[in-house]
Protein backbone atom coordinates (compact mmCIF):
# COMPACT_ATOMS: atom_id res chain seq x y z
CA UNK A 1 0.00 0.00 0.00
CA UNK A 2 1.28 3.61 -0.83
CA UNK A 3 0.19 6.98 0.58
CA UNK A 4 -1.29 9.71 -1.23
CA UNK A 5 0.49 13.29 -0.23
CA UNK A 6 -2.74 15.60 0.22
CA UNK A 7 -2.47 19.10 -1.42
CA UNK A 8 -2.00 20.31 1.94
CA UNK A 9 1.17 18.28 2.59
CA UNK A 10 2.76 19.20 -0.65
CA UNK A 11 2.24 22.82 0.13
CA UNK A 12 3.77 22.81 3.84
CA UNK A 13 6.78 20.91 2.61
CA UNK A 14 7.41 23.44 0.07
CA UNK A 15 6.94 26.24 2.23
CA UNK A 16 9.70 24.88 4.45
CA UNK A 17 11.72 24.13 1.89
CA UNK A 18 11.67 27.39 1.00
CA UNK A 19 12.39 28.89 4.34
CA UNK A 20 15.17 26.16 4.67
CA UNK A 21 13.02 24.77 7.69
CA UNK A 22 12.77 21.08 7.51
CA UNK A 23 9.32 21.10 9.39
CA UNK A 24 6.41 18.59 9.79
CA UNK A 25 5.92 17.41 6.38
CA UNK A 26 9.56 16.34 6.11
CA UNK A 27 9.35 14.92 9.58
CA UNK A 28 6.60 12.51 8.55
CA UNK A 29 8.73 11.33 5.17
CA UNK A 30 11.92 10.90 6.92
CA UNK A 31 9.49 8.62 9.65
CA UNK A 32 8.59 6.67 6.52
CA UNK A 33 11.22 5.73 4.35
CA UNK A 34 9.83 2.87 3.18
CA UNK A 35 6.31 4.10 1.87
CA UNK A 36 5.89 5.29 -1.51
CA UNK A 37 4.04 8.41 -1.98
CA UNK A 38 1.42 9.60 -5.07
CA UNK A 39 -0.25 12.54 -5.95
CA UNK A 40 -3.66 12.62 -7.57
CA UNK A 41 -4.67 14.53 -10.71
CA UNK A 42 -6.59 16.27 -8.38
CA UNK A 43 -3.92 17.00 -6.37
CA UNK A 44 -1.69 17.90 -9.23
CA UNK A 45 -4.75 20.42 -10.64
CA UNK A 46 -5.02 22.25 -6.99
CA UNK A 47 -1.50 22.84 -7.23
CA UNK A 48 -1.53 24.37 -10.66
CA UNK A 49 -4.11 26.86 -9.17
CA UNK A 50 -1.52 28.38 -6.13
CA UNK A 51 0.91 31.55 -6.73
CA UNK A 52 3.98 29.55 -5.84
CA UNK A 53 3.56 26.86 -8.39
CA UNK A 54 2.06 29.71 -11.24
CA UNK A 55 5.25 29.19 -13.90
CA UNK A 56 4.83 25.26 -15.41
CA UNK A 57 8.61 24.93 -14.45
CA UNK A 58 7.90 25.28 -11.12
CA UNK A 59 4.40 23.45 -11.04
CA UNK A 60 6.60 20.13 -12.71
CA UNK A 61 9.01 20.71 -10.38
CA UNK A 62 6.99 20.49 -7.31
CA UNK A 63 4.94 17.16 -9.23
CA UNK A 64 8.06 15.49 -10.52
CA UNK A 65 8.82 14.06 -7.18
CA UNK A 66 5.45 11.73 -7.01
CA UNK A 67 4.15 9.81 -9.39
CA UNK A 68 0.28 10.89 -10.37
CA UNK A 69 -2.13 8.36 -10.29
CA UNK A 70 -4.69 9.25 -13.12
CA UNK A 71 -8.11 9.49 -13.33
CA UNK A 72 -9.75 5.64 -14.30
CA UNK A 73 -13.38 4.24 -14.21
CA UNK A 74 -12.95 2.82 -11.09
CA UNK A 75 -12.15 6.28 -9.49
CA UNK A 76 -15.04 7.39 -10.64
CA UNK A 77 -16.97 4.27 -9.33
CA UNK A 78 -15.79 5.26 -5.67
CA UNK A 79 -16.35 8.63 -6.42
CA UNK A 80 -19.81 8.13 -6.62
CA UNK A 81 -20.02 5.21 -3.88
CA UNK A 82 -18.25 7.49 -1.28
CA UNK A 83 -20.67 10.30 -2.34
CA UNK A 84 -23.96 8.80 -1.77
CA UNK A 85 -22.63 6.92 1.64
CA UNK A 86 -21.80 10.48 2.99
CA UNK A 87 -24.66 12.29 1.59
CA UNK A 88 -26.96 9.94 3.18
CA UNK A 89 -25.14 10.89 6.64
CA UNK A 90 -25.44 14.51 5.47
CA UNK A 91 -21.45 14.37 5.89
CA UNK A 92 -20.73 15.36 2.54
CA UNK A 93 -16.53 16.24 2.08
CA UNK A 94 -15.40 18.77 -0.65
CA UNK A 95 -15.53 17.66 -4.38
CA UNK A 96 -11.66 17.59 -4.74
CA UNK A 97 -11.46 15.65 -1.75
CA UNK A 98 -13.75 13.35 -2.83
CA UNK A 99 -11.47 12.59 -6.04
CA UNK A 100 -8.80 12.33 -3.53
CA UNK A 101 -10.32 9.56 -1.19
CA UNK A 102 -11.96 7.71 -4.85
CA UNK A 103 -8.37 7.47 -6.07
CA UNK A 104 -6.84 6.54 -2.59
CA UNK A 105 -9.42 3.17 -2.26
CA UNK A 106 -9.41 2.46 -6.18
CA UNK A 107 -5.89 2.42 -5.59
CA UNK A 108 -5.51 0.25 -2.08
CA UNK A 109 -3.67 3.78 -0.62
CA UNK A 110 -4.21 5.51 2.14
CA UNK A 111 -4.18 9.44 2.62
CA UNK A 112 -1.81 11.69 4.38
CA UNK A 113 -3.45 15.23 5.36
CA UNK A 114 -4.09 17.57 7.83
CA UNK A 115 -7.26 17.49 6.91
CA UNK A 116 -7.99 14.62 9.07
CA UNK A 117 -11.90 15.54 9.94
CA UNK A 118 -13.18 15.37 6.72
CA UNK A 119 -10.91 12.39 5.17
CA UNK A 120 -11.99 10.16 8.22
CA UNK A 121 -15.92 10.60 7.38
CA UNK A 122 -14.81 7.97 3.97
CA UNK A 123 -15.67 4.42 5.01
CA UNK A 124 -12.91 2.24 4.50
CA UNK A 125 -10.22 5.27 4.04
CA UNK A 126 -6.92 4.55 5.71
CA UNK A 127 -6.33 8.53 6.92
CA UNK A 128 -2.54 9.68 8.96
CA UNK A 129 -1.82 13.32 9.93
CA UNK A 130 1.28 14.59 9.64
CA UNK A 131 1.24 17.10 11.89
Amino acid sequence: MGLILDTNFVITAERDARRGVPGKAHAFLAAHPSDTFYLTFTIVGELACGQSASARRDWEQLCRPYPILPWTIEVSWHYGEIYRALAASGQLIGTNDLWIASAALANGHGVVTNNVDEFSRVPGLLVEAYG
